[in-house]
């Protein structure tokens, strides 16, 4: 991971192989992620992928292994799967997944799992398991959200390849840019997420992942709760003090002083 406040790049390094998904890297990204979650000055972390692609999927390694597999066995691999893409779609900071080349199956897991994807014009989307007798079925959980029903419906069934151009049009990703210039775009969305309070980011990712499951009145009622809890946040009290005397707000120096003001009583 290379740490460069305001954000953080996580790079999936296993080039050779298309950066294809291994235990060990689940293990690693994990790792990864509670590190940037702990440090206060990380606002964003961008997911990008070394070499050609940004992600072919699961390993061919460990998929062959599947076929002498037991059913408790294949369950912990799936539950394996899961904490990732939980743990990537629940981050309480900004994510970015930056993509060039191919984008394959768990791959796409890993991108749409993300608040936002920046693409290069090189970037080919696919949602390949039924090719190969399998199942996307933890991935459509962020599909169906993306894309709608319809449109998971096509990219699941046809299992065909989906280019950056098309991808953007039917709303699984955010943005396509020049090939090569994916990653300098997602540090500029950083830059920009980054101006904005931490608390508020990681409040509005909590509405955003629970609405869609709520009932209506429920919904109202829970985001109810959330603007009042925004309402008591001190950066919320510093955002609003800079608006009204027309300067930029200092998320940190509001922060601070409420815990010295704390200390002192």
């Amino acid at each position: 991971m290379d740490r460069r406040p305001p954000w953080a790049e996580l790079v999936l390094d296993r080039p050779d192989v298309r950066n294809a998904i291994s235990s060990r890297m689940i293990a690693e990204i994990l790792e990864a992620l509670d590190e940037v979650e702990s440090d206060d000055e990380l606002k964003v972390v961008i997911i990008a992928g070394e070499g050609n692609s940004f992600c072919a999927g699961a390993d061919l390694g460990e998929l062959g292994r599947i076929q002498h597999a037991t059913p408790e066995e294949n369950m912990a691999s799936s539950r394996e799967l899961v904490s990732l893409f939980r743990r990537i779609y629940t981050f309480p900071k900004a994510t970015i997944a930056a993509v060039h080349g191919y984008c394959v199956a768990g791959g796409c897991g890993i991108a749409t799992g993300c608040d936002l994807v920046i693409a290069d014009e090189t970037a080919k989307f696919r949602y390949s398991e039924a090719s190969i007798g399998f199942v996307a079925a933890i991935v459509t959980i962020f599909l169906l959200r993306s894309v709608g029903e319809k449109h998971a419906r096509e990219l699941l069934l046809t299992a065909r390849p989906v280019p950056a151009a098309e991808a953007c049009r039917i709303g699984l990703i955010n943005e396509v840019v020049g090939e090569g210039k994916h990653v300098e775009r997602a540090r500029e969305v950083a830059e920009e997420i980054a101006l904005n309070s931490g608390v508020s980011v990681k409040l509005s990712k909590e509405v955003l992942t629970a609405i869609p499951e709520l009932e209506l009145e429920t919904a109202f009622e829970f985001t109810a709760e959330i603007n009042a809890r925004g309402r008591l946040n001190p950066e919320c009290l510093e955002g609003i003090a800079a608006f009204l005397e027309k300067r930029k707000p200092d998320w940190r120096m509001e922060v601070e002083r409420l815990l010295d003001d704390q200390e002192d009583h």
